[in-house]
């Protein structure tokens, strides 16, 4: 199996273990959003919290140029450890949400 190939089995198996574990307040439901003609990965949350509605990116996921790319992550969860634990090389990880002159700072690649 080529790197990218492992690299989306790995996102899309994380992800889904992560929506699993259900939202403690509201009526909210995680959903998985999988582009793998783009490389695009997704959890949205979707529902209402009482009288509020929610409707939220909580990860979002790329493969760029054979690295996986952690765009956005508003959980609790850190996700390039998990990932890293999973088999992907912290050079491999970029952490998108971060200003590219301080990913040289982090543990993970710098693209």
């Amino acid at each position: 199996m080529d790197r990218v190939e492992q690299y989306r089995k790995i996102i899309q198996q994380l992800l889904t273990e992560y929506v699993r574990i259900p939202i403690a307040n509201g009526e909210i439901e995680s959903q998985l959003i999988f582009d793998i003609e783009r490389d695009r990965y997704q959890v949205t949350n979707v529902g209402w919290d009482g009288n509020r509605r929610v409707h939220s990116c909580a990860l979002h996921l790329d493969i760029i140029d054979e690295k996986v790319w952690i765009q956005h992550n508003s959980t609790e969860m850190a996700i390039g450890t998990e990932l890293s634990k999973m088999g992907i090389p912290n050079s491999d990880i970029i952490l998108g949400f971060q200003a590219p002159y301080l990913r040289q700072y982090t543990d993970f690649g710098v693209a």
